[in-house]
């Protein structure tokens, strides 16, 4: 398959360029993900602690790894990686993302690399990484096949490739769309379209096709009445989780 130069919706970028300057605001537009994010965390270290045999109560346990956070928005998940020991890398095909990102990290006294780039370009580039963290991004691009390729071959063989984003039913209509953006307004009216959704299933042929073998699938799951966020083995009804390896040694 040849892959194309970029698989960046403009009009997608467009939309996290408008938010760029509320990141880090807990109370802003991306309010959701700063709920979401423990559980996000949660997942993400111990899958990344359970691949590569390290331990998540260790001062700095992920330290020799390097990590990818690709859409990484204002860094919400760079600085925790960052903390725990990894060489992060934060790439965003938002420009205005990144200035945001590096304030705030050299705020926090923290070394991480941010780039105005793509999973494409940095592809091409012959970047390399144990883990690749590709978080709320899938459904925004052109061409998810193309942008889950590109992935792939960022990563080294062996490495870890974690994926979330929303499936395509009425419940995931009702509440990331007409809840989260029409009725609490945490988000634009537009940030999501519905036909862009993806269902665990779809994923998990679309990471096959792109040469990857999946490996776990979990939800996300929203509670209103404790409002918090918890990981599911069963509910992937809304927000969803994948790990994936790249197959070699």
């Amino acid at each position: 398959m040849q892959m194309p130069t970029s698989t960046v919706d403009d009009a997608e970028v467009a939309k996290f360029q408008a938010m760029a300057e509320e990141w880090w605001d807990p109370d802003g537009k991306f309010k959701p993900l700063h709920m979401l994010n423990p559980c996000r965390l949660d997942y993400i270290v111990a899958q990344i602690a359970a691949e590569f045999g390290r331990d998540p109560k260790a001062a700095r346990p992920f330290e020799g790894l390097r990590l990818l956070d690709i859409g990484c928005g204002g860094g919400l998940l760079c600085e925790p990686m960052a903390r725990l020991g990894a060489t992060v890398v934060g790439a965003d095909a938002a420009e205005r993302n990144i200035p945001v990102a590096r304030i705030h990290a050299e705020q926090s006294g923290l070394d991480i690399d941010y780039r105005h780039t793509t999973a494409e370009a940095m592809a091409e580039a012959g970047e390399q990484f144990d883990v690749v963290l590709n978080m709320e991004v899938v459904e925004h691009v052109s061409d998810p096949l193309a942008y889950l390729t590109a992935c792939r071959q960022l990563l080294k063989a062996g490495g870890l490739h974690i994926c979330s984003t929303i499936n395509r039913n009425p419940k995931s209509f009702a509440m990331a769309i007409v809840g989260a953006e029409w009725v609490m307004r945490w988000l634009p009216k537009g940030t999501h379209e519905f036909t862009k959704f993806i269902t665990p299933d779809e994923l998990f042929a679309l990471l096959r096709e792109a040469g990857l073998d999946p490996v776990d699938r979990k939800g996300f799951v929203f509670n209103p009445l404790g409002w918090s966020w918890s990981i599911s083995d069963r509910d992937l009804s809304v927000n969803y989780v994948t790990a994936a390896v790249k197959p070699g040694q």
